[in-house]
């Protein structure tokens, strides 16, 4: 139940323990009050609430680190592809062909 945060109800009549577990976490940052201004502008605009914003922002953030990974493997694979001569879907298939065999 690690990151979980819980929730303890005790009921005298009944003697149970009920636990209710949220599944999310609070955070805490701190940011440079200009920046929050902005931030909480910025939510307001949009209709959502911080954490939708922050949640958001996370996922774009995210998927911008992905597509820079994505266009470092195409470099690579672009610089050794005309390291070995290829320029079509036809070198590829040779160059498989003859991997296969040898």
């Amino acid at each position: 139940m690690t990151g979980l945060v819980h929730t303890l109800s005790y009921s005298k009549s009944v003697r149970e323990v009920t636990v209710a577990e949220r599944a999310s976490k609070v955070l805490s940052v701190s940011v440079p009050p200009d920046l929050a201004r902005d931030f909480e502008r910025l939510a307001e605009q949009q209709g959502r609430n911080k954490s939708e914003l922050f949640r958001e922002m996370l996922r774009v953030y995210q998927a911008y680190q992905e597509t820079g990974r994505f266009e470092i493997l195409q470099r690579y694979g672009a610089a050794r592809a005309r390291g070995l001569a290829i320029e079509d879907e036809d070198d590829v298939e040779r160059l498989i062909q003859q991997a296969r065999h040898g």
